[in-house]
C-alpha cells in the first residue's frame, strides 16, 4: 500500500464517526483487555519477541509486550541508534517487515497484543546511509523530511525552563520534527496507521515532552484507529512541561514511580509505599515501572544489577493497584552505549539477557495482578521499616520482606480460608512445598525469608 493511500485526515475521521468538532482524547485506565501487564522486551529481535509471547509472555498472562522501534535507523551497535530513524520502513537491526508482521501475528496467536516504540520527535543527527540502505542527511530524509519539516531552532535543548526550547530544539543533537506542521502530521500518522495495518494494538511515544500535546492528538487523530498510546514524558521539577499536560492524549509513564521504589528499597523504608500514589498521576493514566532502558543507565532507578531487591520491586508493582504496570526485561551491561547482545537475537539463559519477564517471581505476579484487577487495597500491614503486607479486598494478599532475616508474622487477611499457593515462589501448577494456609477469619502465620515475598490469590 502507498504512503499516499494510508494518509487519514482528521476531517476524514470525524465525518465517518458523525463528529463536526474535535474533542480531546481521554486517557484509559489500562491498556484496553481483561490482562494489563505489558512486558517491554528491549532490544529483541522481532522474531525472538514471537517465540517468547508463545513459550513465556502468553501462558504467564500479560496482556502486552512492547517491542523496540521498528524503522530503518542510522548504522552501528550502540542501542540508540535505533532511535535515530532515518525512514519509516521497517528494516532495522532487529528485523524487517515480514519478520515484524509474523512477530505480531505469533503474540496475538498466544494472547498476547503488541505495543511498538514510535519514534517520531526527531529523526537522525547526522548523515550517512541507514540500516536498510537509505542514503539521508540531517535534515533531508528522502520520500519523508526535507528541511522545511525541521523546526528552526538548530541548536540543542539549553533550557527546561523554557516550553519553546523543550519542544522545537533539539535533543542531543537529533534533527527536530515540526509536529505542528500538517504535512509532518501527516507522513507519521501514515506511518503509525501502517503499523496498525499490519495489526500493532497500540504506541509508546518517544520523547513525547519534546511535543506539544496539542501535536501529538493531532497526529493520533490522523492516524487510522489509533489504538492504546502511552507518552514518555519525563517529570523534572519546576520545568516548563510537565506529565500531567499529556492524560488527554493517552498514559504516561510514570518516572517518578520508579525512583519512589529505589528511595524505599535501597533505604530499608518500605513502609511508606502505603502512599506510592502520592504526588504522581491519577492511577488510571500512570504506567508504571521499575526501570527502563534509560534509568537503568543514568542511575535514577533500581536495576537488575540490584538483585533481590530488583525483583521485589517489582513483586511490589505488580501487586499494588495503582497504575497500569510494565516490566522491563533487557540485557546486562558495563558500557552504557552498547547494543544487544547478538544483535539481539535473545535467548533467556545466553548472552547475559536478564529475561526479568520470565523470572518465576514476575510471572507468578502477573497471573496475581489479573486475578486481582479491580480490587482496592486493604488490610495494610507494616513493621515501620523493611517488612509490608497488604491485601487486594477478598482477591490476594501480599507480604514483602526487604530486611536482612526472614521474618515470621501472623497476618489478618480478607481471604476466604483454604489452602493458598505461594505464587512469589513457585507457579500455581508446581506448588509443592509452597502451599499457605489461610485460617476461618483470613487469618495466617507465615515465615517471609529475608529479601523475599509471599503472594497469594484465589
Amino acid at each position: 500500500m502507498s504512503s499516499r493511500a494510508l494518509r487519514v485526515t482528521l476531517a476524514g475521521l470525524l465525518a465517518a464517526a458523525g463528529v463536526t468538532a474535535l474533542t480531546p482524547w481521554t486517557s484509559q485506565a489500562t491498556p484496553p483487555g481483561e490482562k494489563t501487564v505489558t512486558a517491554t522486551l528491549f532490544e529483541w529481535k522481532y522474531d525472538a519477541v514471537a517465540q517468547a509471547c508463545t513459550d513465556s509472555l502468553g501462558p504467564a498472562g500479560y496482556g502486552y509486550v512492547e517491542v523496540s522501534p521498528a524503522s530503518e535507523h542510522i548504522q552501528g551497535d550502540q542501542w540508540w541508534t535505533s532511535y535515530q530513524p532515518v525512514s519509516y520502513r521497517i528494516a532495522g537491526r532487529l528485523g524487517d517487515r515480514e519478520a515484524f508482521a509474523s512477530m505480531v501475528e505469533s503474540c496475538h496467536a498466544a494472547g498476547v497484543k503488541v505495543v511498538a516504540d514510535a519514534v517520531i520527535n526527531h529523526m537522525s543527527s547526522g548523515s550517512g546511509t541507514g540500516t536498510g540502505g537509505t542514503a539521508y542527511t540531517k535534515y533531508d530524509y528522502p520520500g519523508y523530511f526535507q528541511d522545511q519539516d525541521f523546526h528552526g531552532c538548530r541548536k540543542d535543548i539549553s533550557d527546561y525552563g523554557d516550553r519553546d526550547d523543550v519542544q522545537t530544539c533539539e535533543l542531543v543533537g537529533l534533527a527536530d520534527l515540526d509536529t505542528g506542521s500538517d504535512a509532518v502530521r501527516t507522513t507519521i500518522a501514515a506511518y503509525l496507521s501502517d503499523l496498525r495495518g499490519l495489526g500493532v494494538d497500540g504506541f509508546r511515544i518517544d520523547a513525547a515532552k519534546h511535543m506539544a500535546a496539542d501535536d501529538i492528538a493531532a497526529i493520533k487523530g490522523k492516524t487510522a484507529d489509533p489504538g492504546y498510546w502511552v507518552g514518555e514524558v519525563i517529570h523534572g521539577g519546576g520545568e516548563a512541561v510537565q506529565p500531567e499536560e499529556y492524560t488527554g492524549v493517552g498514559d504516561v509513564d510514570e518516572f517518578r514511580y520508579g525512583g519512589h521504589l529505589k528511595s524505599a528499597f535501597q533505604g530499608g523504608g518500605i513502609s511508606g509505599l502505603r502512599g506510592v500514589a502520592d504526588g504522581k498521576l491519577a492511577s488510571g493514566s500512570a504506567r508504571t515501572f521499575v526501570d527502563n532502558w534509560d534509568t537503568e543507565r543514568n542511575g535514577s532507578t533500581l536495576t537488575y544489577k540490584d538483585g533481590a531487591a530488583y525483583t521485589l520491586a517489582n513483586v511490589f508493582m505488580l501487586a499494588s493497584p495503582y497504575g497500569s504496570p510494565n516490566v522491563f526485561s533487557g540485557y546486562e551491561w558495563s558500557d552504557k552505549d552498547a547494543g544487544p547482545p547478538n544483535g539481539g537475537a535473545a535467548a533467556c539463559g545466553d548472552d547475559g539477557w536478564t529475561c526479568t519477564h520470565a523470572r518465576t517471581a514476575i510471572t507468578g505476579m502477573v497471573g496475581f495482578h489479573n486475578a486481582t484487577e479491580g480490587a482496592e487495597l486493604t488490610d495494610w500491614w507494616d513493621n515501620g521499616s523493611s517488612a509490608i503486607a497488604f491485601g487486594r479486598g477478598d482477591k490476594g494478599f501480599v507480604a514483602l520482606n526487604n530486611g536482612e532475616g526472614e521474618l515470621t508474622e501472623t497476618f489478618s487477611t480478607s481471604l476466604p480460608a483454604g489452602t493458598y499457593c505461594n505464587v512469589a515462589q513457585a507457579s500455581p501448577d508446581a506448588c509443592d512445598g509452597n502451599t499457605v494456609q489461610v485460617g476461618d477469619g483470613g487469618t495466617l502465620t507465615a515465615t517471609v525469608p529475608a529479601k523475599g515475598a509471599l503472594a497469594l490469590h484465589g
